[in-house]
């Protein structure tokens, strides 16, 4: 920039031309920032600014052989006639310093006592204050604020239009000068963070100006003898050390991968899959038992939350997750070992679904007496009463229960729990885990419900299982669940002419797993969305359903539409009507006296050994929550009776977003689907229909996000070579390295992050 930056811009209001008294014409800057950091720009801000009040300017910037991260300095003057001094500012009358790696001794050449000093640091401004006494000194934390709003990138933070409005405030300039600037250099959506920084800048004024100081200001550096290139007839080796040039280094770091963060039952996703590539089926089997009970099950009926949130998704498609967790479990044949406890706690879990396998597993693992007390004849609650073979045979569910009972864990079959069985088992244990799942199913408020003919899905899903339902004519399911999509299935096995699921939001809203509602209608189910039953038909025997229409409401807290019953209406033929409307939480098993406080049961200030875990606690609704929640409630348990604190779940700084992923470095890759039965005749075929993945390949899709991988791409990136390979994993060199960034930008997982040093 030279004097005619004024001129190309209108001239300005006679008041903007006015300076402080901090300002004495003809002025001189010295800016001292690294490469990359923009200090050259900010002295052509500051140009502007005083341009912009008519006076004339001029700027430059001092530049070597290194670039990004290596010192720079820029330079500014400004007069009221035209400036024809073209040398370097070694007097400068303003310092600004956008680095506090910079604060050497030689920063102080030529400056006088007295002069001004603005500093971008995080430090306590009064310590910086101590240090410089004999200046007019301001600090601002430039660097966090430009990163607030999002000013460079996550690797190198560009702060030059964010100090500039610190020295404005420090300076007293008029902001409306510094806005015309960064209009006219195209940095006006950085403005907002020059206002912050001129709001947030502490200033000192000058005190008693140190001995050490005054030694070197005002002094002019002598010039060198440079000697002719004839005369250069030895390489002196010369140890630069340019990691003194940084502020921020580079470092490894672990993020949360999202699918992690979305497992209802807290696996370590990237964990397990990486595992498998790298170490095997054995490896990853062990690593998913530590957060899994049941994963031959949970790899069957899962919804997979996971895969909704897998970053893939945004890519060619998402990891089939679910399909690798059930390919791990179903050729994994590691024998699990329990812990040795030299004081083992006696547990007593009531209910054996799977919140209550959940908790029965992690309390036998660790080495606890574990006693799983069951209503029915066999353990594994609404696993193996509630749904269809077809999705989960009974020999994968026994195999996981199997596992969970070589542990040790016995099972009391045929048992009620009422509340004076409770108290009993509160004397006998040194805890009792209440896992009953969810009570009786609801039914439906209408005219003609207690016709025969009408039935409730899990009851009749119960029958399907033992092969004694059997149906026939047209059949309704109402309902958007898995519970009413499993029906809908069944009901076609067990003899139906035709099954009507009937819903009353949209398709999109259903609870449901979508790939079991596209089986359903693969099948011939027939869907029929935004239909309320508001009626039963018949005499004695159901003959038809009255449905009304419903119209889409407002948006609830669950952000689906409030369903509003409106009055038009039609009729349907049917001859059976299966209810899958969900249940409701009952908990008729608590001593006399006792509430519930979180997850646990309390005598007004006292805490039970008492705890509730699953459906009956959270009423969530599925296997991977319940998994989960069992778990949690377990090692929960096991700490109050160690006297010991729960243990904490694992935290991370944040989650790795589709923006963190590099995408350019992988290839696309569709998923790998499951493989499926083959089409043939439903009837009273309830062998499983989704035969899951042929091997375990689908794992190499992983982006591993937030972990690394040792991919290399940090090595083969780095312009400077300080990052080696070691049996860790990486290591930088960090006597020389610059702090550039360029390692951060190009990982394609995320798993480095700059930081402060």
């Amino acid at each position: 920039m030279d004097n005619r930056i004024a001129s190309r811009n209108q001239s300005p209001s006679p008041a903007s031309t006015a300076l402080t008294d901090t300002i004495t014409l003809p002025l001189e800057i010295r800016v001292h920032g690294r490469g990359g950091q923009g200090g050259v720009t900010c002295a052509k801000l500051i140009a502007g600014t005083y341009a912009q009040q008519g006076l004339k300017v001029q700027t430059f910037g001092d530049y070597g052989a290194e670039r990004t991260g290596a010192p720079i300095r820029a330079f500014a003057r400004v007069d009221r006639t035209d400036i024809k001094n073209r040398n370097k500012v070694y007097r400068p009358d303003h310092l600004l310093v956008l680095d506090t790696g910079l604060l050497g001794s030689n920063l102080l050449e030529g400056v006088s006592p007295g002069a001004s000093m603005l500093i971008n640091s995080s430090e306590d401004p009064e310590l910086l204050h101590q240090r410089y006494p004999g200046y007019r000194l301001a600090v601002v934390d430039a660097t966090a604020i430009a990163r607030k709003h999002g000013i460079g990138t996550s690797a190198l933070v560009i702060i030059n239009t964010t100090i500039v409005g610190a020295y404005a405030a420090f300076m007293d300039l008029p902001m409306e000068a510094v806005r015309a600037a960064y209009e006219f250099f195209g940095r006006a959506d950085d403005y907002d963070a020059a206002v912050e920084a001129g709001e947030s800048v502490r200033i000192f004024e000058p005190c008693e100006f140190s001995e050490v100081d005054s030694e070197k200001a005002g002094e002019t550096p002598a010039p060198q003898e440079v000697l002719p290139l004839t005369q250069h007839r030895l390489d002196i080796p010369t140890e630069l050390k340019t990691g003194a040039w940084s502020t921020q280094t580079p470092s490894y770091q672990e993020y949360a991968a999202p699918c992690s963060l979305a497992c209802p039952a807290g696996n370590d996703v990237v964990g397990f899959i990486q595992t498998l590539r790298e170490e095997g089926v054995a490896a990853a089997a062990s690593l998913l038992r530590k957060t899994q009970a049941l994963p031959s099950v949970c790899g069957r009926v899962c919804p997979a939350p996971c895969m909704s949130a897998c970053n893939r998704e945004f890519y060619d498609g998402p990891v089939n997750i679910r399909s690798l967790e059930r390919w791990i479990a179903d050729n994994d044949s590691t024998e699990i070992i329990a812990e040795a406890d030299a004081n083992p706690g006696s547990f007593a879990v009531i209910g054996s679904g799977p919140a209550g396998l959940s908790a029965a597993f992690h309390l036998g693992v660790r080495g606890q007496r574990v006693t799983l007390i069951e209503k029915d004849a066999r353990p594994g609650g609404v696993l193996r009463t509630g749904i269809p073979a077809y999705r989960l045979p009974e020999a994968v569910l026994d195999r996981d229960i199997d596992r969970i009972l070589r542990l040790g864990v016995e099972v009391r079959s045929n048992t009620e729990v009422d509340g004076e069985e409770m108290a009993r088992l509160l004397e006998e244990f040194d805890g009792v885990i209440v896992c009953k799942g969810l009570g009786l199913s609801f039914g439906l408020e209408a005219t003609g419900a207690g016709l025969e003919g009408v039935h409730q899905g899990l009851e009749f899903l119960a029958e399907s299982k033992e092969r004694q339902a059997r149906l026939a004519g047209k059949v309704i399911v109402v309902g958007g669940g898995n519970t009413a999509v499993d029906c809908a299935r069944s009901a076609l096995r067990s003899g139906a002419g035709s099954v009507k699921l009937v819903y009353r939001r949209s398709r999109q809203e259903m609870p449901a797993i979508d790939e079991e509602i596209e089986e359903a209608l693969h099948e011939g189910v027939e869907l029929q969305t935004h239909r309320q039953p508001v009626a039963f038909v018949g005499q004695s025997r159901l003959s038809g359903m009255v449905l009304a229409e419903v119209d889409p409401g407002p948006v609830g807290e669950d952000g689906r539409c409030s369903p509003v019953v409106s009055e038009r209406t039609m009729e349907l033929d049917c001859d059976i009507v299966l209810l899958a409307l969900g249940q409701e939480k009952r908990l008729d098993l608590l001593p006399e006296g006792a509430e519930i406080r979180e997850n646990r049961a309390w005598r007004g200030d006292a805490p039970l050994q008492l705890w509730l875990a699953g459906d009956c606690l959270t009423g969530e609704g599925t296997v991977a929550h319940a998994i989960g929640n069992g778990r949690r409630t377990a090692l929960a348990a096991l700490a109050s009776y160690r006297g010991e604190e729960e243990p904490p779940d694992k935290e991370y700084k944040s989650t790795v977003a589709p923006a963190h992923i590099r995408f350019s470095h992988f290839p696309v890759i569709p998923p790998q689907r499951d493989r499926r039965q083959p089409a043939g005749s439903l009837r009273d075929n309830f062998d499983e229909v989704n035969l899951g993945l042929p091997g375990p390949g689908e794992a190499e899709r992983c982006f591993s996000c937030g972990r690394c991988t040792r991919c290399d791409t940090c090595l083969v990136f780095c312009p400077d070579g300080v990052i080696f390979r070691d049996e860790k994993g990486y290591e930088i060199d960090r006597n020389y390295c610059k702090g550039c960034g360029i390692c951060v930008a190009e990982c394609p997982r995320r798993a480095m992050e700059m930081i402060d040093k």
